[in-house]
């Protein structure tokens, strides 16, 4: 089907086949004979530069655990254009990286008159990138039989000074590959943190039934439509980087849980397939 769509296109139009992909908007593409990787690596160079943060000190955490912004009305403001920016660029990033998504999250909530505080806590954003910006996912090759759907949500009750509500966070996954990620303030304000729970649960559970429809789309498979509940420990909880800051050692627990991993050796192929490759070529082998 593949090569037919290829033919009647070249029919048509002026075409050229770059064989796999490999870049789009900014996302590289790696891909190998167990699944697919992908990063932003050059997009989030480029975006240091940009900012003037190229050459400094990386940290291994995006923001300090326990931090408390609010409005701050009585500081200094910033520039509100280059803030801005920033966080947009940053949002973007949000495709490949999940680990950043809380602390982008709260700070976009600032945008509107932003301070010295916010700004010195995009700057430790910037600086958390500088010290990955190869990290990306991995999605391996499994059966379509052994595909499972499963998701997380969690909620951190009352964070925001300003208004009160809480952070919700929901994180889903085929098989143990991460497809989707959220992480919000919650629409009214719970009352306590079992309240909280339940709304996180429930929107989770809205993800979970719409992610469903769509799979049987693509598979064309029926499904029930039912959503079964467990309880996770922490340890195991997912979804608990996308609801608060955490300290270092258990953000990059975390983040390794999650599914975010350090890919600057893939270099587009494996290192087992870069090898084939010099040999293939040292015998003028190489195939295409």
């Amino acid at each position: 089907m593949i090569d037919e769509f290829k033919s009647n296109m070249s029919n048509k139009f002026e075409t050229s086949d770059l064989g796999l992909l490999t870049y789009y908007l900014g996302i590289e593409v790696i891909q190998h004979n167990g699944g697919i990787s992908i990063k932003q690596a050059s997009y989030a160079k480029k975006v240091l530069e940009e900012t003037n943060m190229i050459d400094c000190n990386a940290t291994q955490y995006p923001m300090d655990a326990g931090l408390k912004l609010s409005k701050a009305q009585e500081e200094e403001s910033v520039d509100e254009k280059d803030y801005r920016r920033i966080i947009g660029c940053l949002g973007y990033l949000l495709h490949t990286r999940p680990d950043l998504s809380y602390a982008v999250g709260v700070l976009s909530r600032y945008m509107h008159e932003p301070k010295v505080s916010h700004w010195a806590a995009l700057k430790q954003v910037l600086r958390y990138v500088k010290g990955t910006f190869a990290y990306g996912l991995n999605f391996t090759r499994t059966s379509k039989a052994s595909w499972t759907l499963t998701g997380y949500s969690d909620s951190s009750h009352n964070v925001d000074i300003d208004d009160g509500r809480s952070t919700i966070g929901h994180m889903f996954y085929l098989n143990d590959c991460p497809i989707t990620w959220c992480s919000q303030n919650q629409e009214t304000v719970a009352l306590s943190s079992c309240e909280a729970e339940f709304m996180a649960a429930t929107e989770a559970a809205k993800q979970a039934i719409w992610l469903q429809e769509l799979l049987a789309e693509v598979m064309e498979e029926s499904y029930n439509g039912q959503v079964d509940v467990e309880h996770i420990a922490g340890s195991l909880q997912k979804a608990d980087t996308l609801t608060k800051a955490l300290g270092r050692l258990k953000f990059k627990e975390m983040r390794e849980l999650v599914g975010v991993q350090d890919l600057k050796d893939s270099d587009f192929k494996f290192k087992g397939e870069k090898v084939r490759d010099k040999l293939e070529d040292s015998l003028n082998l190489k195939s295409y």
